[in-house]
């Protein structure tokens, strides 16, 4: 058995660490002899796909709890409905077109002071014991100045660290005007906040180094959902080999990349094709560098889908591709597609960050240098070639991945929000 270090705690690797039982919580409060909590959860995200907020709000329902989510919507969505337990408030559409930092604020104030406004209605019309609110932005956190003020616990879940995050998307250097203003933002967030979520280790470190105190701040990881990511143990065969990367396309995930090495090696692997799930600022590029190397019929460009549709595409890949840059913010940003493939049994090509080098090592994934296509170029050459390399790889990853399932990992979380109400 290996050790693996995850979530700032050694944890070993078994392989029936997760249990795939779905357990009949309506009664948990009932049997622990307290009433229901009442949890709202404000998240500048598209809720259905965000699984992140869905692990968070689906467990608590799950135990209980009455749990309200106020969200963005895509066109065509409807503003309300009940997903698994869980009411689900759309107050704002959103498409993923913006193109300088004016826009992106003017969309974050909107659903700021929008999602202030129902939360508070909400509040005053049945008291909320717990306010949840995922980041970006960190200051989404003084939407709940109302409920704190008539006694709301509040959580504030950072999935991205916004001073890196802001500075590399519209290239600001660190010691800019604006990284200080960030970080001065983001002091002030945690401070109002009862406590603080952050997604990895790394970021914790740099939190507790400027923003908050060590014992107000805890790291979870994007564990995945082991009630929908399950290996069958069978994939597809249609004769092609699927490289496969699901997610948001930002620059800093270094699609181009992974386009420009496949385009190396099209010629050597005639029945392979690189599948793209997803949408965001990069999106017009990657359609450029794709007709400009004619690969038109090998790299596909598909819209985002839903959570629970994703997983199925996942699980029919034959490789995960995961090509991040080694940036200062992708370098330190965890992915969830990592683990989630992993529990799936798709073996895995992953960028040698920071991050993933803190975590995981070579028994694991196949590692490759960051930014460099020939590098990429050569592991997926590899990969496609030698199916026994993506069997024992895939095995490997997914006795660890067990273990860190979010049905094992759950517990942090559910301790932290039973203390911060029986406060």
């Amino acid at each position: 058995m290996n050790k693996r270090r995850l979530g700032n705690v050694n944890f070993t690797s078994t392989p029936n660490s997760c249990s795939h039982e779905i357990v009949d919580s309506k009664s948990a409060a009932s049997e622990q002899g307290r009433r229901s909590l009442r949890i709202a959860m404000l998240t500048y995200s598209f809720y259905e796909s965000d699984g992140r907020v869905r692990r968070y709000a689906e467990t608590l329902a799950r135990r209980g709890e009455s749990v309200d989510v106020i969200s963005l919507r895509r066109q065509g969505q409807g503003t309300y409905n009940e997903l698994n337990g869980v009411r689900v408030h759309r107050i704002q559409e959103r498409v993923r077109d913006e193109k300088g930092k004016f826009a992106y604020l003017y969309r974050i104030l909107k659903f700021f002071f929008g999602s202030a406004a129902v939360l508070t209605w909400e509040h005053l019309k049945r008291p909320y014991d717990l306010v949840h609110v995922h980041s970006v932005p960190d200051f989404e956190v003084f939407a709940a100045f109302v409920p704190r003020l008539f006694g709301a616990r509040i959580i504030l879940d950072i999935h991205d660290i916004v001073p890196e995050l802001y500075c590399n998307k519209f290239k600001m250097a660190k010691d800019s005007l604006v990284f200080r203003l960030l970080v001065a933002v983001e002091q002030l967030s945690t401070a109002f906040s009862h406590h603080t979520i952050i997604s990895n280790d790394l970021w914790r470190n740099t939190l507790v180094s400027r923003s908050v105190s060590a014992k107000k701040c805890t790291s979870i990881l994007n564990y995945p959902d082991d009630q929908l990511f399950r290996n069958s143990g069978s994939h597809k065969s249609n004769g092609k080999t699927v490289l496969l990367y699901p997610g948001t396309l930002n620059h800093h995930q270094g699609l181009d990349i992974a386009v420009n090495a496949f385009g190396k090696i099209r010629d050597l692997v005639p029945d392979a094709e690189l599948q793209i799930y997803g949408d965001g600022p990069a999106r017009p590029e990657l359609e450029n560098l794709v007709r400009d190397l004619g690969l038109y019929d090998r790299v596909f460009l598909k819209d985002p889908v839903s959570l629970d549709a994703i997983v199925g595409i996942m699980a029919n890949a034959d490789i995960g591709v995961i090509p991040k840059k080694n940036d200062d913010f992708g370098g330190e940003a965890f992915s969830t597609k990592t683990l989630e493939f992993m529990m799936l049994g798709v073996p895995i090509i992953l960028s040698r960050t920071r991050i993933d080098d803190y975590y995981f090592d070579d028994s694991m994934v196949t590692f490759f240098e960051s930014g460099n296509v020939e590098d990429l170029a050569e592991a997926m050459l590899t990969l496609i070639k030698n199916q026994q390399l993506r069997h024992d790889l895939s095995q490997r990853a997914a006795d660890y991945a067990r273990s860190q399932c979010w049905t094992i990992k759950k517990k942090v979380y559910l301790d932290l929000v039973n203390s911060l109400c029986a406060k």
